[in-house]
């Protein structure tokens, strides 16, 4: 992500905050451009996701859009991005599920480190590269 964000022009800052509106009240959202929201294919996590959203907006983020984690499969894709039409929210991007990624957090390692090469990572790549362009949460964001 660092080497897609230098061959960028402009300034870029990611932020990975905790799962939780707690950082949103601290008036992160005024600094930002877009929120990202990473949800898995169940409920719990695509209703967190929806709330965050809908909080987001509330606070004046104009690009917010949901990336679905850990697809095993059609039937996953297809969950998310029925449940995104429902609520209105994009899907920015999909990160498939990969082996390695848990094999990379019990080897206490980044999975660009472990696996640079895999699927999960690609994915990842995309969806800053689509951040630098604004083809992810940007202007007339693409749907996937």
């Amino acid at each position: 992500m660092i080497e897609v964000a230098s061959e960028a022009r402009g300034d870029f800052c990611i932020l990975d905050t905790e799962a939780s509106p707690e950082h949103l009240s601290r008036g992160t959202a005024q600094y930002a451009d877009a929120m990202l929201l990473v949800v898995e294919p169940y409920f719990k996590s695509l209703e967190t996701g929806r709330r965050m959203a809908a909080l987001g907006r509330d606070l004046g983020l104009e690009h917010v859009a949901l990336i679905a984690n850990k697809m095993r499969g059609e039937s996953d894709l297809e969950a998310v991005r029925e449940f995104a039409q429902r609520n209105e929210l994009e899907v920015g991007g999909v990160i498939p599920y990969d082996e390695a990624m848990p094999g990379a957090e019990r080897a206490g390692s980044s999975p660009l480190d472990f696996a640079p090469d895999g699927a999960a990572v690609a994915a990842i790549e995309q969806i800053a590269r689509g951040l630098v362009d604004g083809s992810v949460a940007g202007n007339g964001a693409a749907r996937v």
